[in-house]
Order: structure tokens, then C-alpha cells, then sequence
């Protein structure tokens, strides 16, 4: 039943209890997540001093890492849903169940990415950019943190488990841990110091490699202090029948779907981006590190609304689901307008700290300002379609991004760089062209309460309860 009060007749919603909540699990997610993009600023910091190419060298690498991360990231949302509506049902084998599967998957993916990094460094540079001086730089580095890769996933598999059984602590500790040991060893192996060879942009990868290691002995060692149940009951892992797989990939192919052919789309931005001129390049290096500050408070929001939600749908609390979502989205979109104004706002001491400067600092500002712009409704997007997936509706924000990526926004990239040569700015605002539009019909697919489809037996019960009032409500 609600913990809220009942006041004329209708239950007051428990903002107490439920913002204790929200803290508990988005604080440390969006800390973690600071802690990395932190990181990653460091490194382009670290690595300026090497020059430009450097930096947008490092730049192109991350948007490789970026499409291996929308290659498995589809089962961690997959995996999400089943984690958080399976621990609001408290089914423990339901849920080790859904980690080996999620996990193989993701394994999967990883290798696969390892491997281009490692043997066909040349290749995937040559698909980012037509600039020689720039492919050589990366080449060196790829060929070094494709090892990286295996336990970057490896690390977020676990990490997406303990979120939505609310073990949030564990991952953000071990993210201090990693990223601690990543700049201390960018600073050893970038330039030489206590008697390591200075290795330049292959010190960076070193680095890196080095913490992903760190990330994924620090999960297993306090997951195993704290006697946590669901990393180390492998045999129940793998415990899979047909019925399991089919609802596993059910749920997760539509999300697959939307994380692939979306990563393709963005690749073929990022390719026509890295088109752009050298000092274009490098201040698009910059922004993705600044993106994901944005991003990582972001991510704190999504986590939290995945198993606030998720739980409650789980264990057919169907109305608590609706208007824990309703909250959480328009909160998330308050505070990433507070986050992205003030990265606007310090602009000047940012963009120059990682070397950015005449042109390339023009370009950056340019650049930072259309995203500010568009921020609040691309994240608004995000987060309701992570509530959508948590709560088992896996196809309707798929579809939508995919059809206006395919239909409006490549189209606009691609025939504004290539055909009516516009300036990059102009290039960079049409890569957003579609966020208003599919916010608007998310906004009504989501006050329709049919993003809410249960697969435990306590949701399934409760559904046309849910349903028929939603219907009189309309």
C-alpha cells in the first residue's frame, strides 16, 4: 500500500521517503559517473601538451569506445529490466538468472571490440578520419586500451546489477579506486616520471587499461566483503531454458536494436564530423568530455528512476510506478538545466585548461552553447525511455529514435556537411533536429500509462486493475 496520507480522499504522494530514496541511489550513480568523466578530462588535459592532434586523436578513439558501449548497452538495459522488477518481486534466481545472461552478452561484445582495437587499429581510424597525422596517433593508442575494453564491461555488467538491487556504493568506491589509479599512472607513463619511459599517447592507453583492472578487482573484493548473493552464485548464473532466453531476448532486442542501429547512426555523424577542420576536431574532443559531466548527472536520475520504477512494477504497485516516473523525469530535466548552464557559465577557465584556444576555443564555445540549448529535452528524452525499458516497454522509444535518426537527423548531417556545405556549428545543431519532436510524443505515450508492461506475476496481476483507470482517467 502507499506510504502516503490519505487527504480528501486521494493518497498524498510520500515525497519524503521517496527523495531519501532517490538520493541513496542517484547520488552516488551521479558521483561515480563525475568521478569517470573527471577522469577523462584529465586524460585530454594531460594529453594537450602533446598538441591538438592529440587531443583529437583521443577524441575519435572515445567515439569508437562509444559505439563498443552502443553495442552491449542494449542488455544492460534489457538486464535492468529484469534486475529491478525481478528485485521488487524479490525473485533471487530471477535475478542471477538475468546477470549470466546479460553478462555473456555483454562479454560478447567486448571481445569483439578488443580485438578491431588491437589487430585493426589502422582500419578504425581510417573509418573516423581522413587525416593521416591524426589515424597514426590513435593507431597507437588503440592498439594499447583495446585491452582496456574486456574489463570496462566486464566492470559495467556488475555495476548495472548492483544499481537496481541498490548496492549503489559498491561501484562508486571502486570508481574512486579507478580513477585514482588512472591519473596517477597518466601522470608516470604520459611523461616519464619515477623512472618509467615517457610514453606519450600510448602512456594514456597504459593508463587506462591499468584502472579497468583496478574497477573490476575493487567490485569483486568489497561485493565479496559485503557477502553479496548475486555475484557468486556462477552455477545459478547459467541456469537458462528456452522459456528464459526467449522473454531475455524479447525484452532485449528491441533495445538492441535501438543501442546498434543508433551507434551506426552516430558513427556516421562522427565520421562526417571528423571531416571538420583539425582545430574543429580537437574542441569536439573537448565537448564529449564536458557532454559527459552532463551526462553523469544524468545518469543518476536514470539509474534511480530504472529501480524505483522498475521495483514497483515488478511488485505490482502499478500506480506508485506512474507517479514515481512522472516525478522523477521533470526533476531530471531541472537539474541537467542547472548543470549544463553552469558548464556555459565557465566556459572560459574549462575550455582553456585543456588547451583550447584561438580557433579551437571559438569552435568549443560555439559548440557548448547549441548544446546547452538542447540539453534539457535530449536528456527528458533519455530518461523516459529508460523509465519506458525498466518498466518492460522496450519498443516504443526504440522505434521512435531510430525512425527520426534514419529519417530526419542523418539526412540533415549528412546533406548539410556534404551537399549545402555548411559551417560546422550548423552541422553540429542538426545532429538534435529531432529531440523536440520525439519529446512531444513521448510525452504522450507516457501520460497514456501503457509504457507499463510487467513481467513477474505480481505485475501481470495488477495490470488491468491499472489499466481500466488509466482508461477512465483519459
Amino acid at each position: 500500500m502507499s506510504d502516503g496520507q490519505i487527504t480528501a480522499g486521494r493518497e498524498r504522494f510520500p515525497w519524503r521517503r521517496f527523495l531519501t530514496r532517490l538520493a541513496a541511489i542517484a547520488i552516488p550513480v551521479a558521483l561515480q559517473n563525475l568521478l569517470t568523466t573527471t577522469a577523462s578530462m584529465v586524460d585530454t588535459m594531460m594529453v594537450a601538451p602533446l598538441g591538438e592532434l592529440s587531443v583529437g586523436a583521443l577524441g575519435l578513439c572515445a567515439q569508437f569506445s562509444s559505439l563498443m558501449f552502443s553495442g552491449y548497452w542494449g542488455f544492460v538495459g534489457g538486464g535492468t529490466l529484469f534486475f529491478a522488477q525481478y528485485y521488487g518481486a524479490h525473485d533471487d534466481g530471477g535475478i542471477r538468472r538475468s546477470y549470466g545472461m546479460t553478462w555473456t552478452c555483454m562479454m560478447t561484445v567486448a571481445v569483439t571490440f578488443a580485438a578491431l582495437a588491437v589487430f585493426a587499429p589502422g582500419a578504425v581510424m581510417r573509418l573516423y578520419t581522413d587525416k593521416q597525422a591524426i589515424q597514426q596517433i590513435g593507431v597507437q593508442y588503440l592498439r594499447i586500451v583495446g585491452f582496456a575494453y574486456i574489463m570496462q564491461v566486464w566492470s559495467m555488467a556488475m555495476s548495472s546489477l548492483l544499481r537496481a538491487t541498490e548496492r549503489v556504493r559498491i561501484p562508486m568506491a571502486a570508481s574512486v579506486a579507478s580513477v585514482g589509479t588512472n591519473i596517477f599512472l597518466n601522470w608516470v607513463f604520459i611523461y616519464g616520471h619515477l623512472g618509467a619511459p615517457a610514453m606519450g599517447i600510448r602512456g594514456a592507453a597504459l593508463a587506462t587499461t591499468v584502472a579497468g583492472a583496478v574497477n573490476v578487482a575493487a567490485i569483486y573484493l568489497m561485493a565479496r566483503a559485503g557477502r553479496y548473493p548475486h555475484l557468486f552464485r556462477v552455477r545459478e548464473h547459467f541456469r537458462w531454458d528456452g522459456t528464459h532466453l526467449r522473454l531475455f531476448f524479447k525484452k532485449c532486442f528491441p533495445i538492441l536494436c535501438n543501442e546498434v542501429l543508433i551507434g551506426v547512426g552516430n558513427m556516421l555523424i562522427n565520421v562526417t564530423l571528423g571531416r571538420q577542420p583539425e582545430h574543429v576536431i580537437a574542441a569536439l574532443a573537448v565537448f564529449r568530455t564536458l557532454e559527459g559531466l552532463v551526462i553523469g548527472f544524468f545518469a543518476g536520475f536514470s539509474s534511480a528512476s530504472s529501480v524505483l520504477v522498475g521495483a514497483c512494477v515488478g511488485a505490482g504497485e502499478l500506480d506508485k510506478a506512474y507517479e514515481r516516473a512522472r516525478r522523477l523525469i521533470y526533476m531530471c530535466s531541472g537539474f541537467i538545466l542547472l548543470v549544463a548552464a553552469a558548464l556555459l557559465g565557465l566556459r572560459r577557465p574549462i575550455l582553456t585548461a585543456m588547451s583550447l584556444s584561438g580557433p579551437s576555443y571559438e569552435a568549443g564555445v560555439r559548440i557548448l552553447a547549441i548544446y546547452v540549448a538542447v540539453a534539457v529535452i535530449r536528456m527528458g528524452n533519455w530518461i523516459q525511455n529508460d523509465t519506458f525499458r525498466a518498466s518492460g516497454d522496450a519498443v516504443t522509444g526504440t522505434v521512435l529514435e531510430i525512425v527520426f535518426m534514419y529519417a530526419l537527423v542523418l539526412p540533415c548531417v549528412l546533406g548539410g556537411a556534404f551537399w549545402l556545405k555548411l559551417p560546422y556549428w550548423a552541422v553540429f545543431l542538426c545532429c538534435y533536429v529531432d529531440e523536440p519532436i520525439r519529446y512531444l510524443l513521448m510525452q504522450r505515450h507516457f501520460y497514456s500509462g501503457r509504457w507499463i508492461r510487467p513481467v513477474t506475476d505480481q505485475g501481470l496481476a495488477a495490470l488491468p486493475a491499472f489499466m481500466a483507470a488509466r482508461g477512465k482517467a483519459g
